[in-house]
């Protein structure tokens, strides 16, 4: 790895570009220079985004592609035709997040939380390993949140055909991500490539207002008024995708542009091992 980072010129995917942290993410990294890859399930809002994000970052380095993190065959056409299309990707941020109120299941049979916050961007990240390798030095970014901090994560009942709630399925996921994170973070030692997750904080966004969501105002548990803004939310993603402060900082997670402690759970190798072969099989890569 090197100390020498510089974002300009760099290309950088960000799954759900289109609103929130994601788009704040987009527009910042866009300023510095970067080439912005975004990552959208729906064409229109992406489209939209797009436009919002090359005026207001006054760039033209923006590139509108679609995948629905919730279909695997879709993340592999959309992982088939970027490699097609370039021969670089040195940062990737799997942003894109929901919350739900019931229990959805994916056309694979999967709970939707779990596919969209992990299984899907899991996918995605194994599926552009190899390309993002070779751009090395390199950087994988999971938005997580602190919510992992309540979950135990059953590998028995990781689909929650019991005891399901939405936020039992937000936290396991959050908690994924971290895990899964790690383990990476511990494959790629000596490859030049950092893997880092985050806490954005409590930001103000409609990522559970998702049109897979049938949530409603009154499940945030946090008055807005004390949340963040996405851009202020965004700060941390910008952060570990564009500082040479953190070219050889790997299998850590961030907290306002900080390192910061995780559960104890999250901490555990051997559940980071066996969960990562359950997503695996989950997406048909064992």
């Amino acid at each position: 790895m090197t100390e020498n980072w510089e974002i300009k010129g760099k290309n950088v995917m960000i799954t759900g570009a289109n609103s929130g942290i994601g788009k704040e993410t987009a527009v910042e990294l866009a300023k510095r220079g970067a080439k912005i890859i975004m990552v959208c399930r729906n064409e229109q809002r992406g489209k939209d985004a797009k436009q919002e994000i090359i005026e207001r970052a006054n760039s033209n380095e923006v590139e509108l592609m679609i995948a629905d993190l919730a279909d695997q065959n879709s993340i592999r056409k959309f992982a088939h035709d970027f490699k097609q299309k370039y021969d670089k990707l040195n940062v990737l941020i799997n942003n894109a997040g929901l919350i739900l109120r019931e229990r959805v299941l994916t056309s694979e049979g999967y709970e939707m939380t779990l596919a969209i916050n992990h299984l899907g961007p899991f996918l995605l990240t194994n599926l552009l390993l190899d390309i993002i390798i070779v751009s090395a030095p390199s950087r994988i970014i999971s938005v997580s949140s602190a919510a992992h901090k309540f979950s135990n994560l059953d590998l028995d009942n990781v689909n929650l055909e019991n005891k399901f709630s939405s936020f039992r399925a937000y936290g396991n996921s959050k908690l994924a991500n971290i895990l899964f994170s790690q383990e990476l973070a511990r494959k790629l030692k000596g490859k030049g490539v950092t893997v880092n997750s985050l806490h954005p904080g409590g930001v103000k966004s409609n990522f559970a207002m998702d049109t897979y969501s049938k949530i409603g105002k009154s499940l945030y548990s946090i008055p807005r008024i004390f949340m963040i803004s996405p851009q202020k939310g965004a700060r941390t993603s910008v952060y570990l995708a564009s500082s040479p402060d953190v070219a050889n900082i790997t299998g850590k997670y961030f907290s306002k542009s900080k390192i910061a402690k995780t559960s104890k759970v999250s901490q555990d190798e051997v559940l980071q091992k066996k969960f990562w072969n359950l997503s695996l099989k989950m997406v048909g890569l064992d």
